[in-house]
C-alpha cells in the first residue's frame, strides 16, 4: 500500500470513530433524559402515599375483603363508561387520520369521550366514597387516598375484570 492510501484510511478510521464516539455520547445523553422523565412521573405518585392494595391488604381482613368487593363493584358498575371513552376517543383518531376529516365529527366524538369519562369517574368517586362512610375513623384516614386522581384503578386490575385478566377503568 502506498503512503496516500494509508493516510487515506487511517482518516476514513479515524471519521468513523468520532462519529461513532458521537453516536453513543448522544445514546448516553438521551438514556439519562429519559430515565430523568420517567422518574418526574413517578414522583408525584409517590407523595399520594401508597398504592390503594397496600393500604387495603393492612386493613382487618373482615374488613378487607368487604372494601375489595365494594371498590370491586364500583370499578365494574363505571366500566362501560370508561370502555365508551376509549372507543369515542378511538373514532376520533381514525377519523383524524382518515381523508374524510370533519372536524366538528373529531371535536364531537372527543367532547362524547370526555363525559363518558367523567360519568366512569364519578362513579367510582361515588363508590370510594361509599367505602369510607362504612369504615372507622381508623381505616377510613387510611383509605382516603383511594380519591386521589391518580389515573390509577381503584381495584386490582385481576380483580376487576378476572375472566380476561386486563385492566379496570381508571381511577
Amino acid at each position: 500500500m502506498s503512503p496516500r492510501v494509508l493516510k487515506v484510511a487511517l482518516g476514513v478510521s479515524v471519521a468513523l470513530n468520532v462519529f461513532a464516539l458521537a453516536v453513543g455520547a448522544t445514546v448516553l445523553v438521551r438514556k439519562d433524559q429519559a430515565e430523568a422523565r420517567v422518574e418526574a412521573h413517578r414522583r408525584p405518585a409517590e407523595r399520594e402515599g401508597p398504592p390503594i392494595l397496600v393500604v387495603v391488604d393492612s386493613l382487618d381482613p373482615a374488613v378487607r375483603e368487604r372494601v375489595r368487593g365494594r371498590l370491586r363493584t364500583a370499578a365494574l358498575e363505571a366500566r362501560p363508561d370508561f370502555e365508551e371513552a376509549r372507543d369515542k376517543r378511538r373514532e376520533a383518531v381514525a377519523l383524524a387520520r382518515s381523508p374524510e376529516f370533519d372536524p366538528a365529527q373529531v371535536r364531537l366524538l372527543l367532547e362524547e369521550s370526555r363525559m363518558a369519562e367523567l360519568r366512569g369517574r364519578a362513579r367510582l368517586e361515588s363508590g370510594a366514597v361509599g367505602v369510607l362512610e362504612s369504615v372507622t375513623p381508623a381505616d377510613r384516614a387510611a383509605l382516603a387516598v383511594i380519591l386521589a386522581r391518580r389515573g390509577r384503578s381503584i381495584v386490582h386490575r385481576r380483580e376487576a375484570r378476572p375472566e380476561e385478566g386486563t385492566s379496570a377503568p381508571a381511577a
